[in-house]
This record gives C-alpha cells, sequence and structure tokens, in this order.
C-alpha cells in the first residue's frame, strides 16, 4: 500500500501502530515526535515494570522505550524527533516545524497518538505562595532520570493514583524521602496493595485531606493540609511539592483540526474503530481518555494499525449511519462514544468507560429504551469497565443506545 500515514506521538500507542502498519504492508509511515527521542512517558520512568505483553519479559521503562523504537526503526518506520506539528488541517494536511523551519507533509491518513498531561496546581484551586519546587510527576522523572537531579529531600505527594506511586519509586531512585502522600477521597485511587510501597518506606498517606495551600518564600517550605471530617489544618514542613495524577488527554490538535471533542473524556470523540469526526483521522493510547498503562496503550496502538491498514483499502465514508452513545451519572466517560454501522467484526473490542465514584450494582445497555446487556459492578474510580462491541450488532442505524447503572 503505497499510502503515507502520519503519526503524532511516539509514545507506545503511537510505536505500536507505527510498526503494525509497516508490518501489514504499508510503505510510507511518518512518526514524529516534539521531544529529542521517542519514547513517550516510559523514558522517563527508571522502575519496573513494563513489557510483559510486548517482549515477555519484565522491563524498566527507558529500556522498554529503546525496544519499542528500535523494533519500529527496524521495520522502516520514518522517526523525525525534534518535530512538533505546528496545525493539523481537514483531510490529513499538517504543518510541521523543526531546526530547519516549517514544512507541510500530506497523509492519506493520521493517527493522533499525543498522550495526557497530569492536572496542574492551578487545576486543583491549590492555593498560597507561587514558588519553586512545585512539580509533576512526568517533571520529576524528567529531572531524576534525565537530567540527573535531585530537586528536594522531603516533598509531599498530592494524589495516589497509580502514577502517584510511580513517583513514590522516583524519588526513591534519587534519594528523596517524601513526607506524605495526601488524598482527598477516603482510600486511595490505586490498588490497596500500593500501600506497601509507603508502608516499607515509612511515608504517612493521609486520606481525606486535602491541600489548603503552598507556604514558601523563593522555595517551598511546607503545605497546610485540612483533614475533610474533621475540618482540623495542620502545616507539614516539607521542601517541595508532587502534583501527580488528574490526567486530561494532549487534544490540542484535535481542537485546533476542528475534529469533534467529548467534553466527558477530554479526548477527541471516536466510533468502534477509532476513526474521529474526520474519518481520516485516527485516535490511539491516552489521547482516547484519560489514562492507561503503558502495555495497554501499546495493546490499543496495534488494534489502530490493523484498523487503519483496512481502511487504506477502502475510500473514507463519512455518510456512514451511526449511533452515538448516551451515559449517566455516575458514569464518567464512555469510549467510543459513536457506534458507525455496519458494525464490523474487526473493531476495539470493547467499549471503555469509567465511573466518578465508588459504585455497586448493576451495569446495563438499553436500545431504544429496550435492555439488550447487563453484569453485576463493583467498582471504584479510575478502574477499567468494559462492555463487548460485539452486543451492537442488533443495531440498524438511528436507534438511542443508553448505558447506565442501578444501584
Amino acid at each position: 500500500m503505497n499510502k503515507e500515514v502520519a503519526i503524532i506521538g511516539g509514545g507506545p500507542s503511537g510505536l505500536a501502530a507505527a510498526t503494525t502498519l509497516k508490518r501489514l504492508g504499508v510503505e510510507r509511515v511518518t512518526l514524529i515526535e516534539r521531544e529529542a527521542q521517542a519514547g513517550g512517558i516510559p523514558r522517563h520512568c527508571g522502575h519496573p515494570p513494563f513489557g510483559m505483553r510486548e517482549f515477555g519479559r519484565v522491563l524498566d521503562g527507558p529500556r522498554y522505550a529503546r525496544r519499542l523504537v528500535e523494533r519500529a526503526d527496524k521495520l522502516g518506520v520514518d522517526i523525525r524527533c525534534s518535530t512538533s506539528v505546528v496545525s493539523l488541517q481537514p483531510h490529513g494536511v499538517l504543518t510541521l516545524s523543526d531546526n530547519n523551519g516549517q514544512s507541510h507533509l500530506k497523509a492519506e491518513r493520521v493517527v493522533l497518538a499525543t498522550g495526557v498531561r497530569e492536572g496542574s496546581r492551578a487545576a486543583r484551586f491549590i492555593g498560597g505562595d507561587r514558588t519553586r519546587g512545585i512539580v509533576s510527576t512526568g517533571a520529576l522523572q524528567s529531572l531524576v532520570y534525565l537530567e540527573k537531579m535531585r530537586p528536594f529531600k522531603r516533598p509531599i505527594i498530592i494524589g495516589s493514583e497509580l502514577v502517584s506511586f510511580s513517583a513514590l519509586l522516583t524519588c526513591q531512585h534519587a534519594g528523596i524521602k517524601p513526607c506524605a502522600i495526601i488524598e482527598q477521597n477516603p482510600r486511595i485511587t490505586a490498588r490497596l496493595f500500593a500501600l506497601g510501597l509507603p508502608f516499607v518506606r515509612g511515608v504517612s498517606v493521609m486520606t481525606h485531606t486535602e491541600v489548603v495551600r503552598i507556604l514558601g518564600d523563593g522555595r517551598v517550605t511546607g503545605v497546610v493540609v485540612r483533614n475533610l471530617n474533621s475540618g482540623k489544618e495542620e502545616t507539614i514542613d516539607a521542601d517541595g511539592v508532587i502534583v501527580s495524577g488528574r490526567f486530561t488527554p494532549e487534544s490540542t490538535l484535535a481542537r485546533m483540526g476542528g475534529l469533534m471533542l467529548d467534553p466527558a473524556s477530554g479526548g477527541a470523540a471516536v466510533d468502534q474503530y477509532g476513526r474521529t469526526s474526520d474519518s481520516r483521522i485516527f485516535v490511539a493510547g491516552n489521547a482516547l481518555r484519560p489514562v492507561e498503562t503503558a502495555g495497554w496503550s501499546w495493546r490499543e496502538g496495534v488494534k489502530i494499525g490493523q484498523l487503519l491498514a483496512e481502511d487504506l483499502l477502502n475510500e473514507p465514508a463519512d455518510t456512514l449511519p451511526e449511533c452515538s452513545i448516551m451515559v449517566h451519572e455516575p458514569i464518567r466517560y464512555v469510549v467510543p462514544q459513536r457506534i458507525r454501522l455496519p458494525l464490523s467484526k474487526n473493531n476495539l473490542g470493547d467499549v471503555q468507560l469509567r465511573v466518578s465514584r465508588p459504585v455497586k450494582g448493576k451495569l446495563f445497555v438499553k436500545i431504544n429504551g429496550k435492555m439488550i446487556w447487563s453484569r453485576r459492578l463493583h467498582s471504584l474510580p479510575e478502574r477499567r469497565i468494559t462492555i463487548p462491541i460485539k452486543i451492537f450488532s442488533v443495531l440498524d442505524g438511528g436507534e438511542a443506545i443508553e448505558i447506565g447503572l442501578s444501584e
């Protein structure tokens, strides 16, 4: 297939899509990465476990990233690092910027694999002094693993998602001992076995607690926290703050390109083939929703590569009937957001969703008010919940799809 495919983003999903396309005979595959090296977030994670799905062995992040890049390079993927996509125009027209200036690329298909970004201090409405020593997990990992720096000695970690414990491992690597992990909810967001790590490291985990303000004069000197049960405030001496988690998809290019966005997930709205409102543009990995593991993103990238290669054999069809999926609280978001007909057997495989709070009850799917599928569900926020796409084979077009939960 002598056609051009451009993949924006060189993390696990982008590299997986690129290598899959090459293996399926697509001759010209260009991967565009704004950083100096491809590999994505795992490049900054100098700890395991990565690679079990992809290589059948446990690797640390940098080794895992290198092996993904080497595999793509070996298959002939054109990897362009230190290159930014300035604009995304309809029908696959990209404006690129690198050290040589600006250029344009016209691709038959485009894959957005731009990943996610962590929620900032401002997004959490944390008051106090504007001072140095406040970083995201990604910035911390870059400083420690790439710059070989130790930005502080006794920070606090805000959040308790899986990435928060990755931050704790990064601290351990650099000889940093956090004072505490602060979580607003009654329990940590990650699975409970993750509590073993702070227990072994002697790091306090404070649940039902929020950070009220950050103290410092030029540099962090402490934080004021409030217990949400008692309302009591206390000051913790600390020389840094790690703001972790609360991810949102990096959807700037999707917005610039005029693609339909899903306000619930924060990413571009897609059908069961990963295709956006522009039928030539697909999305893979964490650009779809916040946030999945590197292994899951890699698997999605492989699937998107397969679906895109199949799509290249046909002209894009913008006029096919489709059915939008409607969800209700406590379901936070759903991906894909619509089902396009006819329903092929080759698709993303599952509808994926998250809940906004702890739930226990019956998850159900209705079409035109009639229940077609259900199962018992006991879940917490940030847990992956899936519904098989094959249940939508009964659709003819125009039906109302509703996913809900009876508690």
